[in-house]
């Protein structure tokens, strides 16, 4: 068995919507950021229809805070020039780190994409557009149990090798439970001659309910041993809380186990229950570490 190796995490935000979100939001940053995460990225909403937003707010975690912030960027609904420019105005921003998505169909998931007219007609296209204007690190996403659209694994990996051909960096998984998936999906990949990071995506469980009708459309399983440790909590938030902390702790310790040691969280701007994840993995707050050393020194003097 392989020793468990040191953790490394990433936060995703989604831009908000109001001022009152805005101000949660920060809230949530003010409570992870001593964590020190490698990065924090900030969604990009279907068609673009977060764009302002989500530029708004990652150039104020860069200009505000230490983090290193990095922006989701999708083809859908705009012309190559519209995304060029978007693509430039992250990097005049000091924006060096783009999550590039294909981004759902216009008309929501379930329905047939169809590309813009003049813009990039997928993910390919948009990493090898952003790698010709500016080296950037560039992330891309992976699916553990497939999309929905790939009719089989061999179409499934082609697509990814396609993106990492174009220059992406790192692949970040979809939200699974069962890491057998992940593992299978890592010797598919591996067999493929694919050799950057697949960094599995994490969903802490802040609602059974929403997560399961969201696992759903995206073809991601919630296995039986996961729903039975829910049953009977709806209307028992801090229990189903404590159940949540513990079931995506376990699945890290997992992975962790078998050699994984980096993990990207997809938040929800909920930090109390990453936060607690994280405590339950070792991971501590980095001014926490720093008093107890000078206290450790104090005391030694």
């Amino acid at each position: 068995m392989v020793a468990p190796s040191p953790l490394n995490v990433s936060f995703e935000f989604f831009p908000p919507k109001s001022e009152k979100m805005e101000a949660a939001l920060w809230r949530s940053i003010d409570r992870l950021a001593p964590l020190q995460p490698k990065f924090v990225s900030v969604t990009y909403g279907a068609g673009g229809s977060t764009r302002e937003r989500t530029h708004k707010m990652v150039a104020a975690l860069k200009a505000k805070t230490a983090l290193d912030p990095a922006a989701h960027l999708t083809c859908v609904g705009a012309s190559r020039g519209e995304v060029d420019e978007v693509v430039d105005g992250y990097r005049q921003a000091g924006i060096n780190h783009i999550v590039a998505l294909r981004g759902d169909p216009p008309d929501g998931v379930g329905s047939a994409y169809r590309a813009h007219p003049d813009g990039y007609q997928n993910t390919a296209d948009l990493v090898a557009a952003i790698r010709g204007r500016h080296a950037m690190e560039i992330s891309v996403s992976a699916y553990p149990e497939r999309h929905p659209e790939s009719p089989d694994w061999e179409t499934e990996i082609d697509v990814l090798k396609r993106k990492v051909d174009a220059g992406a960096t790192r692949a970040i998984t979809q939200f699974f439970f069962d890491n057998t998936d992940y593992f299978r999906y890592l010797d598919r990949v591996s067999d493929a001659g694919i050799t950057i990071p697949i960094v599995p995506g994490i969903a802490p469980i802040h609602s059974f309910k929403s997560i399961s009708r969201f696992a759903k459309s995206c073809g991601a399983r919630v296995p039986l041993a996961v729903a039975k440790r829910f049953e009977g909590l709806d209307d028992d938030p801090k229990t189903h809380e404590l159940v949540a902390a513990t079931v995506a702790a376990e699945q890290v310790e997992g992975l962790r186990r078998h050699g994984i040691k980096d993990f990207h969280f997809y938040t929800m701007n909920k930090a109390d229950l990453v936060f607690a994840i994280c405590h339950l993995l070792g991971m501590r707050p980095a001014k926490t570490v720093q008093e107890a050393s000078e206290n450790d020194a104090a005391t030694a003097a």
